[in-house]
């Protein structure tokens, strides 16, 4: 039995909560999933969002790093266009220290227009900026002197791990399917059609088959005595969560599940968000052969003492059954 969570870090005005005490929150969560054998913590970044969508997914693994002992984490993604690529090198490597090697890292171009305004930065600079990132990050995470912009660079300390975290590149595209397989460790696809092209170019590169897709259809689930009670309670959070999503992603022609809609009952319909009873979770995880859960939840602004709601039945009423 396996089980994820994350964490974006969205705030919006109905959730009647302070970021501090939201950030509070998800490291006592973080504390709690290590204690319970939890498989990752992902966190992920955006920038100038008005809802106070995390901007700083490095600071924030560090706190939860200093607050656990095994857990894995993942930035998915970190947005390379907006980094200095020396600096964010070295944040990476303390990170590593500072969680003995648990960090890993994925890569993305970013499409919010906005973000790009915010930084004044043009949307036609993200390949570039890009393979920037990630053969900087590579080159600094071997520890040695490195050339950097016409000139030889150090890095100091090396990483905890060699070579330092394991760098994947994210993207929806060909293109992106195409460079991942030239210039990072692995590839996350946000659409997984893409990934026949990453698996293409590998192959081209003379190197072995990596396979199908690892990547599935996203799914959130939560716990409630009463699915319907529970529905009522977190359905309006599922729901701003997935429209803020959406209305980013209209901008964009990738790959995203998220897709603006008119009501909770229509999200409900797509099976993105699960509210479910413990003895249904129990009984769908016995029978998988792979069995996983996936929590989200802070999400959308969930009230705190429903979001430990849902952990807490986890905690007592599922895991006990499953182990």
């Amino acid at each position: 039995m396996r089980f994820a969570m994350r964490f974006d870090f969205r705030n919006p005005a109905f959730a009647g909560t302070t970021t501090a005490e939201r950030y509070a929150a998800a490291l006592d969560m973080a504390a709690w999933a290590d204690r319970l054998g939890c498989s990752s913590i992902t966190v992920s970044e955006h920038h100038g969002c008005a809802d106070g969508y995390l901007p700083s997914p490095v600071t924030m693994l560090a706190a939860m790093a200093a607050r656990t002992r095994s857990v894995r984490f993942s930035i998915a993604a970190l947005i390379a266009p907006f980094h200095d690529p020396l600096r964010l090198a070295e944040d990476l490597i303390v990170l590593d220290n500072l969680s003995r090697g648990r960090v890993d890292v994925v890569i993305a171009g970013g499409y919010v227009r906005e973000e790009f305004d915010l930084f004044g930065v043009s949307t036609r600079d993200r390949p570039r900026r890009v393979t920037e990132v990630v053969t900087t990050l590579k080159a600094a995470f071997t520890g040695l002197p490195f050339d950097y912009r016409g000139r030889r660079v150090h890095l100091t300390p090396a990483p905890y791990r060699p070579g330092g975290p394991w760098i994947s590149l994210g993207g929806s595209s060909e293109p992106a399917a195409r460079r991942a397989a030239h210039i990072a460790d692995g590839f996350i696809p946000t659409d997984p059609t893409v990934w026949e092209f990453y698996r293409d170019e590998v192959q081209r590169l003379g190197r072995p088959d990596p396979g199908p897709s690892p990547i599935g259809a996203t799914r959130t689930v939560a716990l409630a005595e009463d699915p319907e009670k529970g529905w009522d309670q977190m359905g309006p959070c599922f729901l701003y969560q997935t429209n803020a999503y959406g209305a980013w992603q209209a901008q964009d022609d990738g790959g995203s599940p998220y897709r603006t809609l008119p009501d909770v009952d229509a999200l409900r319909a797509t099976g993105q968000y699960r509210v479910v009873t413990p003895d249904q979770l129990v009984t769908e995880l016995r029978a998988s052969s792979s069995p996983f859960a996936n929590f989200h939840p802070l999400c959308g602004g969930m009230p705190i003492d429903l979001a430990w709601s849902s952990l807490r039945l986890f905690e007592h009423e599922v895991l006990p059954r499953l182990r």
